[in-house]
């Protein structure tokens, strides 16, 4: 755990938010693969790691995306991307709700992004962010088409599946834990191609 008091008050919002579950031996290697330690990226970007987390507890960067069983706390490498981009971290909020047309949408995607959740996309933008919407109402909608299984419907499904695989990360048990079921690859992709196999 972080030795920190902002990092301890960091790890207890992360398990208001994400639930108590451990992290086996698979989901720390696949964290480690997929993410880097907060403390290392701030130190490779110049930045003061407490002052993200206090940004994080503020609701103005996201939650990490994982702790570690060792406490590290885990961020994508592009955690500061977006924030960036918009302008600074005073206008990025603004700048992300934007993209959306529902101000309502908007607030509640903004909420999801800094809860550190969207773990479901390897680069979290509010673009990747609609088309994974996207796609997984259209995969689920092409699975009860009239020619879903024919070669044609196959073909169109297929297409989306792939492109939904290429937006998303493999996912571990520690998801399936905290998010109280399956997660969009096991029903979207994995299921689909396992019921609706390539011509």
């Amino acid at each position: 755990m972080p030795e920190t008091d902002l990092g301890r008050q960091l790890a207890e919002r992360f398990r208001e938010v994400n639930g108590d579950h451990p992290m086996t031996d698979a989901d720390d290697a696949y964290v480690s693969a997929q993410f880097v330690a907060l403390e290392e990226l701030c130190t490779a970007q110049g930045r003061d790691a407490d002052a993200v987390r206090r940004l994080m507890l503020a609701g103005r960067l996201p939650l990490p995306g994982y702790l570690r069983s060792d406490g590290a706390e885990m961020v994508p490498a592009d955690l500061f991307a977006l924030a960036d981009t918009s302008g600074g971290v005073e206008l990025l909020e603004a700048w992300f709700t934007a993209h959306w047309a529902d101000p309502d949408t908007g607030r509640a995607e903004w909420n999801a992004y800094v809860s550190g959740q969207y773990v479901c996309l390897r680069s979290v933008t509010p673009a990747t962010i609609q088309r994974k919407d996207h796609l997984t109402r259209a995969i689920t909608a092409a699975a009860n088409e009239a020619d879903a299984g024919s070669a044609r419907g196959s073909g169109r499904l297929h297409a989306l599946i792939d492109e939904l695989d290429a937006l998303e990360p493999a996912f571990t048990e520690y998801d399936r834990l905290r998010f109280g079921g399956p997660t969009s690859r096991d029903t979207c992709i994995d299921a689909m191609r396992a019921r609706f196999p390539r011509p």
